[in-house]
């Protein structure tokens, strides 16, 4: 097996300090050891020689897989980015790697000053790869001497071993240190023992299932902030939750941190990004969703931090919408807002790799890869756009015929889910698509249904709302939602029996108010009433403007529905006419 040389820092380095380097690819270490004082000396010495820091990556055999010149959370190599493990196992690679001694530090007798001296991105590489171990060894150039141990260290001085723990300590700690020791007595440590001992702990404390074949298993992650109290932020993980069944997800977990604001590089922090890292190797999760949305440096540095995919809250919404949409239609709108969605997400190397800006430097080989992405997306932003403007000018002729036909509409809107498609059909005895999941339809669909005057009306079924509903999908879905805003009527939908039904309604009006529809006669229809307490629904009636109890599923109160359909069009119309059906 022929393990790979990195070399981070090689400027300056002479052929035969690489030959050094490379030579250690070639060395091996007993598959029971997990340092041996010959390959400390080794490492040491070349460390020592170039002023920097060298991380090797071992496998469970001895051999010597990769040396990288730099630190542990610096190396990249196919054993590590390739590993993946499930619940009680641990990776099946070590990091043996140096640490060069401050200039103006001296060691205790112990080998150290009394403290840690392990780098904290070293420690979130432990937890990311779920690696077997770390195995610093402190480098010390002036040769100390271990009255503890009676021996010459040498430039090896100490080395210290710090392995993951599968749940915290007494002191929170996810990771445990063993005491500083000599590499003498590092070398008598039994590898294969502490491994087994570790993955037979994890084993008891994490006995989760395997991923199955094509399961996306997610943890949901939430950030709770001064204006947002936790009890707030349980429902809308519950809300998260029901969002990724929805797309297919299984949800194993929930993590959650208290910030006053957001880390501008890990949205949690370096420490909960290390800490949700172990929790994603330990539940064998392959994908992270966030309840909030990311900018385009979370994103990355979360997505290295994890070794999964990471989504926001956004990305799973679209996700959805990608999978409902079932006409061409919806399709490019569903497309667009994706598009607009990942174009300022797309980062490089900064203005520096561009071939457009002109002047000196910038002549050569044309756009680079990053401008070339850029330039196609927005090539397509704008076919796209183009082909909305066409099917809202469509839209705008339908409606223009229903207005000289005087048929007024009426459009049903509300929070996702909360049966708005189940009312269409059964006020106008249609089959449209009904399934209990957020966003079951997407696409409108219109159609006629008689009032008790025998006259008609049309009813509209709309896409539904969401709280903090993406941004460029209101943009990119502004054609069909435009049924919103030119409705005659709004029958707004309101699932009675959820717990935070308020809540949902104020989020529906956030929403009309962006579309401009919030002024237009509104009746609210309070769904599923066979499952709320009689108390809670004369509640909810004095909180709501113009109410109504129905259930669509039972077909029950549809006549008192009708007859405030009817009484409503005849406020908007005063001189409407009957149209006999």
């Amino acid at each position: 097996m022929t393990g790979t040389l990195d070399l981070i820092k090689a400027k300056g380095l002479k052929k035969s300090e690489i030959n050094q380097l490379n030579r250690l690819l070639q060395r091996r270490l007993p598959p029971d050891r997990v340092i041996t004082i010959d390959l400390a000396e080794a490492v040491a010495e070349i460390s020592h020689r170039l002023g920097q820091p060298i991380s090797l990556v071992a496998n469970r055999r001895g051999q010597i897989v990769n040396v990288t010149l730099g630190q542990p959370w610096q190396i990249n190599t196919p054993e590590l980015r390739q590993v993946r493990v499930g619940p009680g196992r641990l990776c099946g690679h070590r990091v043996i790697y140096t640490r060069l001694a401050e200039k103006g530090k001296h060691k205790n007798d112990n080998g150290n000053n009394g403290e840690t001296h392990v780098n904290k991105d070293n420690l979130m590489a432990l937890a990311k790869n779920r690696l077997d171990l770390l195995a610093q060894v402190n480098v010390d150039s002036r040769g100390t001497f271990s009255r503890a141990h009676g021996e010459q260290s040498r430039l090896a001085d100490s080395v210290e071993i710090i392995h993951l723990l599968p749940d915290r300590d007494n002191e929170g700690k996810l990771w445990k240190q063993m005491p500083t020791c000599t590499i003498r007595l590092a070398q008598e440590e039994d590898f294969t023992v502490i491994i087994q001992a570790l993955e037979e702990e994890f084993r008891k404390q994490s006995p989760g299932l395997p991923v199955r074949a094509g399961e996306e298993r997610a943890i949901l992650v939430g950030l709770i902030t001064d204006d947002l109290d936790p009890f707030q932020m349980e429902d809308d993980l519950d809300e998260l939750a029901q969002l990724a069944r929805t797309a297919g997800a299984t949800v194993s977990r929930r993590f959650t941190q208290s910030r006053r604001e957001p880390d501008p590089q890990f949205f949690l922090g370096a420490g909960k990004a290390q800490e949700l890292a172990l929790l994603v190797q330990e539940t064998g999760a392959n994908l992270v969703i966030f309840d909030h949305e990311l900018n385009a440096l979370q994103h990355t540095s979360l997505q290295k931090a994890l070794a999964v995919k990471v989504l926001d809250r956004t990305e799973l919404i679209l996700d959805i919408f990608a999978q409902r949409a079932r006409t061409a239609e919806g399709k490019l709108q569903v497309e667009l807002a994706q598009l607009k969605y990942l174009y300022p997400r797309l980062i490089g190397k900064g203005t520096a790799m561009s071939r457009l800006g002109g002047g000196i430097g910038t002549r050569g080989p044309g756009e680079t890869k990053l401008e070339i992405d850029r330039r196609r997306i927005r090539q397509r932003i704008s076919h796209l756009e183009n082909d909305i403007v066409r099917i809202k000018n469509y839209r705008d002729t339908q409606r223009r015929m229903r207005n000289e036909n005087h048929v007024p509409v009426i459009a049903i809107t509300g929070y996702t889910n909360s049966g708005k498609s189940t009312l269409l059909n059964a006020l106008t005895k249609s089959k449209v698509f009904v399934e209990d999941k957020l966003f079951a339809t997407l696409d409108p669909t219109t159609r006629k249904t008689t009032l008790p005057d025998l006259s008609t009306v049309l009813l509209c079924d709309t896409v539904g709302f969401i709280k903090k509903l993406p941004t460029p999908l209101v943009a990119a879905f502004r054609a069909t939602l435009e049924e919103v805003s030119v409705a005659d009527i709004l029958l707004h939908v309101v699932d009675a029996s959820h717990p935070h039904a308020i809540d949902q309604v104020n989020s529906v009006y956030d929403v009309l108010s962006e579309l401009g529809a919030i002024d237009k006669p509104i009746i609210t229809v309070l769904n599923k009433s066979e499952l709320v307490r009689k108390e809670d629904l004369i509640w909810l009636v004095s909180q709501v403007p113009n109410p109504v109890i129905i259930s669509a599923l039972k077909r029950l109160g549809f006549a008192a529905l009708l007859k405030k359909v009817q009484d409503t069009v005849y406020e908007v119309f005063p001189q409407q006419t009957k149209v006999i059906a």
